[in-house]
């Protein structure tokens, strides 16, 4: 091969393979209707083609969200601080139910206003610290709520202001003895065992 046909062969572009295309991580709403509209949520039925190419209608909750509030008391006895804790008659669960304070954000408000504001409406207290501690959905196969959950610390009492239809308990529990009710059973709520449980292992590091 002549000098001249050896140039013009390395001159030409090198076709690089081509890049497998990355799988989409987006769903296609081909469809949506509102089935239902309420005060607190209102459910969508769907017609959604999934990351993956499955075409299915799903049902779905649509929900602003929420905040738990872990308010933390410390002041007696650090190595074993106290929680805040509700009693409240729960219709879907058909009992009483021992709970952290908690409520829904409304639209247009931040999630740490929302604490700070449901602490107060439902107990009383504030809380002079706050910090994230970990954010979750709370039923993800037809519920788009997510759970905020805050700590609370260096807290002081205050008046309640509940709803007309809250019925609050208010209880003051040592660590230890949430965490003995939770493996025992008598602690039956979700974000309730998830956040103690969650504080007390952070304790630990």
């Amino acid at each position: 091969m002549s000098a001249l046909k050896k140039a013009a062969k390395s001159s030409l572009p090198v076709k690089k393979p081509a890049k497998a295309a990355k799988p989409s991580t987006k769903a296609v709403v081909l469809k949506s209707r509102v089935s239902y509209k309420g005060k607190v949520f209102s459910v969508t039925t769907d017609t959604v083609t999934e990351p993956g190419g499955v075409t299915s209608t799903r049902d779905v909750i649509r929900h602003n969200g929420s905040v738990i509030i872990l308010a933390v008391d410390t002041s007696k006895n650090p190595a074993d601080p106290t929680i805040l804790i509700e009693r409240q008659y729960r219709h879907a669960a058909g009992q009483f139910l021992l709970e952290l304070p908690a409520g829904r954000i409304e639209p247009g408000e931040a999630p740490l206003a929302a604490a700070k504001r449901e602490l107060i409406e439902e107990t009383g207290f504030r809380a002079r610290r706050w910090s994230k501690l970990v954010r979750y959905f709370a039923s993800p196969g037809f519920l788009s709520e997510t759970m905020q959950v805050f700590l609370a610390e260096d807290i002081r009492a205050g008046v309640a202001q509940p709803e007309e239809d809250e019925k609050i308990d208010l209880l003051h529990i040592p660590l230890s003895e949430l965490i003995g009710m939770i493996e025992s059973g008598k602690v039956l709520d979700g974000k309730t065992i998830l956040s103690v449980m969650l504080y007390a292992a952070n304790r630990k590091k």
